[in-house]
């Protein structure tokens, strides 16, 4: 695959950090590896999901997902950057439903009158998104009220954790067969089953996924190093860095595969996985920070910024506007693009 030459970056990460090298050539060359190594996890993830049986083969694509952006934010957060933590959730809740979603419109879309997916998962994600950004909300009104945020985001993080575990299964289990094949909220393995790829043995990928997981950790906590510096270098903000190039660092792999299926008319496949990836990232990913920053000794709460809530609502209602008959076309996509990149405007010129 074309995806993994990139690999070729990960010894250059390690030699420049060793060395000492200009911040931003290391948080470049880190950056640039995590794709592939996000890309060879998901494909793990996906051949040992084919030796567990489809529930829990469901279950494990969708929790290990978004590792690569887990172990990311979890060294960050141990380096005490929770503003770039919170950054590059909400950048992962934005790139994948308005960039992803929309590329894959925009490409799936050029040279037809439409596109079809199923209307039921359109419905439960958007309606999943909008439960996140009630439980953004709640915090800063708290936090307006009282001054404290914390002690309710621990609450409502074990609340959206629990409400993540009952969707997986509702499309796992309960109402699998309401789910066509390609649309649940992982897309890990009917992923797998779209490349025709030959399956992997267990003991492959279960080894690659072990080594592909300790890499990742090693090539993280180098990026994470390396933000600040390499923000203050090129004049921008560790918050604006977190929402754009993490967000778009760890969700790399699942836009390239989002755009591809839709490319193939493939929409189901392409809607799972970008709509999908960000109902894991805000019911799943999020709570799991907390919990982490909770025994880490790094407080990490749901209070975000406003302009970060604001930019994440209007994103749940644009799209959940424009999926929820089922059908799009390339000018949809278009329209989501175009927010997204007004949305990144915005954070360029925020203040600190």
């Amino acid at each position: 695959m074309g995806l993994n030459l990139l690999l070729v970056f990960i010894p250059i990460a390690v030699a420049l950090d060793w060395y000492g090298a200009n911040p931003v050539a290391v948080f470049a060359a880190a950056a640039l590896a995590i794709v592939p190594l996000a890309g060879l996890m998901g494909r793990s993830t996906e051949h040992l999901s084919t030796y567990v049986g489809t529930t829990i083969g469901g279950l494990l694509s969708a929790s290990l997902g978004n590792a690569p952006e887990l172990i990311i934010s979890g060294f960050a957060l141990k380096e005490g950057l929770v503003d770039v933590v919170k950054a590059s959730i909400t950048g992962s809740i934005l790139g994948n439903t308005l960039f992803s979603l929309g590329l894959s419109m925009i490409i799936g879309g050029w040279g037809r009158e439409r596109q079809r997916f199923n209307p039921t998962v359109a419905g439960m994600s958007g309606g999943l998104l909008f439960v996140a950004a009630v439980a953004l909300l709640i915090p800063a009104m708290f936090h307006f009220a009282t001054g404290k945020e914390r002690e309710v985001s621990m609450e409502i993080s074990i609340v959206l954790f629990v409400t993540y575990l009952l969707s997986l299964v509702f499309t796992l289990k309960t109402h699998r067969q309401l789910i066509q094949p390609g649309s649940d909220t992982s897309g890990a393995a009917e992923s797998h089953e779209a490349s025709h790829e030959a399956p992997w043995s267990k003991g492959k990928a279960i080894g690659v996924l072990a080594v592909v997981t300790v890499v990742i950790a090693v090539v993280s906590e180098i990026l994470v190093g390396a933000i600040e510096p390499a923000s203050a270098s090129i004049g921008m903000t560790p918050i604006f860095t977190g929402i754009i190039f993490l967000a778009l660092v760890g969700n790399a792999a699942e836009a390239m595969n989002a755009v591809g299926f839709a490319r193939k008319d493939q929409m189901d496949l392409s809607f799972g996985i970008a709509v999908g990836a960000s109902t894991q990232v805000a019911l799943f990913v999020a709570p799991v920070l907390v919990f982490a920053g909770y025994f880490m000794g790094k407080p990490m709460d749901l209070h975000f910024t406003a302009f970060e809530i604001v930019a994440i609502v209007l994103a749940v209602a644009i799209v959940s506007r424009q999926t929820s008959d089922g059908e799009c076309h390339w000018m949809e996509g278009v329209m989501l693009i175009a927010v997204y990149l007004m949305l990144a405007i915005g954070f360029f010129f925020l203040p600190v």
